[in-house]
């Protein structure tokens, strides 16, 4: 085999390893979309989305269903919009409720779906009403503290027990 001919054979493999590393990158980076002609967006109004992020997964049942599409600020109700788009495939009743999720402990945050009881099912612009704020580490926290504040200093010398 001459110079020029294994050189190429080099490039060629070159070439298909960038290749394979791009794909890699691509499925490892959740870069797959929702088809936009297969999907159909729903938006939802949360008082609180703490750390959720535009491409966060949707899922129900543990499924990933859609992807959040984008947030914004809702001025009149001083809330986060959040618009997601679902997969054509699942369909969810118009009574849905949509929650902010961590995956873990302080794993990602992603939005939950739980499917009503309701017949009609929601469709291409719909607005869910019943939604459920992220939990933020920072107010539980708060919360156990005042309320053990609350409680006061325990006084030395007295016991709980019964005799």
């Amino acid at each position: 085999m001459n110079r020029a001919m294994l050189d190429l054979w080099v490039g060629i493999f070159v070439v298909a390893g960038i290749g394979a590393l791009m794909f890699l990158a691509l499925k490892v980076g959740s870069m797959n979309t929702v088809d936009a002609k297969e999907s159909y967006q729903v938006t939802a109004l949360f008082e609180n989305i703490g750390g959720l992020k535009a491409r966060a997964p949707v899922k129900s049942a543990g499924v990933v269903v859609g992807r959040v599409s984008s947030i914004s600020f809702d001025d009149k109700t001083y809330e986060a919009e959040v618009t997601f788009s679902l997969d054509k495939r699942y369909s969810f009743p118009t009574d849905t409720t949509a929650s902010i999720l961590t995956s873990g402990l302080l794993g990602e945050q992603y939005i939950g779906l739980e499917a009503g009881g309701e017949s009609v099912k929601l469709k291409n612009g719909d607005r869910l009403k019943l939604t459920q704020s992220a939990v933020v580490l920072e107010n539980l926290i708060g919360q156990f503290l005042y309320s053990k504040a609350q409680e006061g200093p325990q006084q030395e010398g007295t016991t709980n027990e019964v005799q």
